[in-house]
């Protein structure tokens, strides 16, 4: 570990001296707001798949002529998948959940019943690791390469479709995924409903600016997910909005 912090602290090191040579004429305060100004670009641009800076990701389809949004949802299986796969037959709707190889390994009943009820699987990494913006390149192959085989195990499905956890896509992913040939999927609608209590404003935030051909984004390890759902759906109905599933939406295909 001291190694690797090492490393990165040299390497931010060597950026800020190369900038300070490139602009040692400035005043001084001036480059400092030029490096501060590269760190937060390069943040911004890491932390947001949608932006496909580093790699190509399905965000959403703007040429779409028909009135419909796909679903997703990240983080599970969990007991929660069950009561959302009996809200999506209830409303005839299939989705794409984004799972995560432990929880698989935890739940591999439902992670089968969700293949079972006609919805698609995708790799959302083995762990879910917080370090994600910084373990190494091996590292992030290894947990994609680990939740594939868990799911082909348990599931019997190549899953050809990533998402990385809290839309974190950098140099060292882009690198894992030319080794593993993942498809990257990112979303148009994020709700933050991980972190936002209120299913209200978490509704409106969907669905102020839902257009065709959006990719939603929600989680199915929130106890308030299947409530929200319902009433998405139902709110989508109203508007005169039917749903597809993200694979068909893009033209992709969801397994190797």
């Amino acid at each position: 570990m001291t190694y690797k912090l090492i490393n990165r602290f040299s390497f931010l090191a060597g950026i800020a001296f190369l900038l300070l040579f490139l602009f040692k004429n400035w005043p001084f305060w001036p480059v400092i707001l030029v490096i501060l100004a590269y760190a937060l670009c390069m943040l911004v641009l890491s932390t947001n798949v949608r932006f496909n800076f580093f790699v190509k990701s399905y965000n959403s389809r703007k040429d779409f002529t028909e009135k419909k949004v796909a679903l997703s949802f990240d983080d599970g299986p969990t007991t929660i998948s069950l009561e959302l796969l009996d809200i999506l037959d209830k409303f005839n709707v299939k989705a794409a959940f984004f799972c995560i190889g432990k929880e698989i390994e935890k739940n591999p009943d439902i992670f089968r019943e969700i293949i079972k009820r006609g919805h698609i699987v995708g790799n959302h990494t083995y762990s879910h690791t917080k370090k994600m913006g910084f373990i190494s390149s091996e590292k992030i192959y290894e947990e994609i390469i680990h939740c594939d085989k868990v799911a082909k195990k348990i599931g019997g499905v190549q899953m050809k479709l990533f998402r990385p956890p809290f839309g974190i896509i950098n140099p060292k992913t882009k690198k894992a995924l030319q080794r593993s040939g993942h498809t990257v999927i990112g979303w148009s609608i994020r709700p933050y409903d991980a972190i936002t209590k209120s299913n209200d404003v978490i509704l409106k935030r969907i669905t102020r600016k839902v257009k065709s051909g959006d990719l939603i984004l929600l989680h199915d390890n929130m106890p308030k997910t299947p409530a929200i759902l319902e009433q998405l759906l139902v709110l989508l109905k109203q508007q005169n909005f039917g749903t597809i599933r993200p694979d068909k939406l893009f033209e992709i295909d969801a397994y190797n």
